[in-house]
C-alpha cells in the first residue's frame, strides 16, 4: 500500500555491494539526516539486487577477483571506460532494465529523494527519471577524489563531490553548475571527535605511549597485508602494530599466527565498527587508498602510506593525495620498511603531513549532504502541495 504524501520523509539510498565504502557513506548521511530531520526514514538498498542475476554475480564477486588476480585487465577496462565519450548500448540497456525492476519498489516506498553512492545506481536513476515522470529527485554522492564518466548524467538533481576539480569536470561535461556541490566525501561523524591519542589507545587496548603503526586492508581485507606486517616489524626502536583485517577471516587467522613470531607487539582484529578509535590511536596509517578510508584518515589528520593501490579509482586517489602532500605511495612491501623508517624518523615531515590533511579534510561532509537532501525534500513537498 503506497504511503501518504503527508507521512514522514523517506530517503532511499542506493548503494552497491563492491567493498564497504559505498554503504558506509550512505549510513553516514543517514545519521546526519536523522539529526536534521528526526522523523525521516532512511532505507539503504544494494542496487545490484535489481539488476540481472548474472550482472549481480559478476559485479559483486567479479570485481574483487579481477583486481586481485588480473589487476592489469581491470586497469585496461577502467581506462577504456574513462576515455569513452558515450555510454555503451549494453550499459544503457542495463540501466533501463534495472530501472524497470526498481519501479514497483520505488512506487511502494514513495521516497522523497533517492541518493546514489555508486555510479551504477546513479545511471539507473538517470534512466528511471527519463522513463517515469513521477520520479523523485536524485542525488549522486561520488565517493572518490575523481569523477568517472559513468557518474555523469545531466538529469541528476544534485551531485556531492570531494573537490573543486571534480565539480569542474562535471560542469565541463554538461552538468549545470548549480547542481554540483563540493561537500567532501561523507564519513561517520565520530571520526571528527576530539579523542586524544592516549584515550584512543586505551579504548582499543594498546600501549599508551608507544609509536603505533596501523595496517588496514579495507572492509574486505585486500592487499599484501602479510608481507606488509613483516616489513613493519623490521623497523627498529620501540613500536607497536595494529592490524585491522576486515571481513577476511582466513587472513585474520594467518596474521594472528604471524603476530606471535614478531619482535614488536602486534594486535590483529577483524572487522570493527569503531575504526575511528583505531585511526585516532595511530601515528601512521598503511592501507589501500579507498575514498572512504582516505577521507577518514584526512579527518583524523593521519599521515598515510598508500600500499599498492588497486587500478582505477585507487590509482586516481593516490595521485590526488600524493600531490597534496598527505600520502606516500609504496608499491612493494620491501619498500615499506624504508618509507616508514624515514617518515617516523622525521617529526617535521609527520607534522607537515598532518597539517596538509587538516587543510583537505571535510569532517562536515555528511551534514552538508544531509542539508542538500533536506532542501530537496522541502522543495518536492512544496511542489506537491501546489498541485493539489
Amino acid at each position: 500500500m503506497p504511503r501518504s504524501r503527508t507521512a514522514e520523509p523517506v530517503v532511499l539510498f542506493l548503494s552497491a555491494s563492491v567493498g564497504e565504502g559505498h554503504t558506509a557513506a550512505a549510513q553516514a548521511v543517514c545519521s546526519a539526516l536523522s539529526e536534521r530531520m528526526t522523523d525521516a526514514l532512511c532505507e539503504v538498498v544494494d542496487s545490484y539486487r535489481y539488476a540481472s542475476t548474472v550482472f549481480h554475480r559478476v559485479a559483486s564477486n567479479g570485481y574483487i577477483g579481477m583486481v586481485k588476480v588480473l589487476p592489469q585487465l581491470y586497469k585496461f577496462a577502467y581506462d577504456q571506460a574513462e576515455r569513452a565519450t558515450k555510454i555503451s548500448a549494453f550499459k544503457t540497456w542495463l540501466h533501463r532494465y534495472t530501472a524497470l525492476n526498481l519501479r514497483q519498489f520505488v512506487s511502494e516506498l514513495q521516497p522523497d529523494v533517492v541518493v546514489c553512492t555508486h555510479a551504477f545506481p546513479c545511471g539507473v536513476m538517470a534512466e528511471y527519471k527519463r522513463e517515469f515522470s513521477d520520479a523523485p529527485p536524485v542525488v549522486g554522492i561520488v565517493t572518490d577524489f575523481v569523477v568517472h564518466p559513468f557518474w555523469i548524467h545531466r538529469n541528476i538533481d544534485k551531485y556531492a563531490v570531494a573537490t573543486a576539480a571534480m565539480r569542474q569536470t562535471l560542469v565541463t561535461r554538461g552538468v549545470a553548475p548549480a547542481r554540483v556541490v563540493v561537500t567532501g566525501i561523507p564519513i561517520d561523524a565520530r571520526f571528527a571527535a576530539a579523542t586524544s591519542k592516549r584515550r584512543a589507545r586505551s579504548l582499543i587496548g594498546i600501549g599508551p605511549e608507544t609509536t603505533t603503526v596501523l595496517l588496514m586492508g579495507g572492509g574486505l581485507g585486500i592487499g599484501p597485508l602479510e608481507n606488509a606486517l613483516l616489513a613493519i616489524d623490521r623497523l627498529s626502536g620501540p613500536l607497536q602494530i595494529v592490524v585491522v583485517v576486515g571481513k577476511n577471516k582466513s587472513l585474520e587467522r594467518r596474521l594472528r599466527e604471524a603476530a606471535r613470531t614478531l619482535r614488536h607487539r602486534a594486535t590483529v582484529v577483524g572487522f570493527v565498527e569503531n575504526v575511528y578509535d583505531y585511526m585516532r590511536a595511530a601515528d601512521v596509517l598503511v592501507s589501500k587508498p579507498g575514498g572512504l578510508t582516505s577521507s577518514e584518515a584526512l579527518v583524523c589528520e593521519l599521515p598515510f602510506i598508500m600500499l599498492r593501490p588497486l587500478p582505477g579509482q585507487e590509482e586516481r586517489n593516490t595521485h590526488y593525495l600524493e600531490e597534496r602532500g598527505v600520502g606516500i605511495r609504496v608499491e612493494r612491501s620491501r619498500e615499506l620498511t624504508c618509507a616508514l623508517d624515514k617518515l617516523l624518523g622525521s617529526p617535521a615531515t609527520l607534522e607537515k603531513m598532518r597539517r596538509h590533511a587538516r587543510d583537505l579534510a571535510h569532517p562536515e561532509a555528511a551534514r552538508s549532504v544531509a542539508s542538500i537532501i533536506e532542501s530537496l525534500i522541502t522543495r518536492r513537498r512544496a511542489e506537491t502541495l501546489k498541485l493539489r
